[in-house]
């Protein structure tokens, strides 16, 4: 997946906002303020962080030679996935999902309900 693919698809989502707060080379999406991806512009290969329920975190790291802790994160909640490697979009999407998923859940109930209603 090339970095115009992720950044669409995560902006496809519902309330989802990109901007640069680390400065001009990491690219963060956020829902409703909170970050479920960030991407690093000038790593090669490109790679994305994102948020991931640290059992499947687990199983992703031990099955997928491209997905490892979440580099500069907390590597129990965030996993790094080489964009460029071996990893089917399929599954990439499947994860930026469940990345979204995660930070929509743990938002406040007056968050969501306005979130949904976008």
């Amino acid at each position: 997946m090339n970095i115009e693919e992720f950044t669409v698809y995560c902006l496809f989502k519902k309330g989802v906002t990109e901007s640069f707060p680390f400065g001009g080379d990491t690219l963060v999406f956020k829902v409703m303020n909170k970050m479920f991806a960030l991407c690093s512009l000038d790593g090669i290969p490109l790679k994305a962080n994102l948020k991931c329920d640290p059992e499947w975190g687990v199983q992703l790291r031990e099955r997928h030679d491209d997905i490892f802790p979440g580099f500069h994160m907390n590597k129990t909640h965030w996993n790094t996935v080489n964009l460029e490697g071996t990893l089917e979009d399929a599954l990439v999407k499947n994860l930026i999902d469940h990345s979204y998923d995660l930070v929509v859940k743990s938002l406040s109930q007056k968050d969501q309900l306005f979130l949904s209603s976008l």
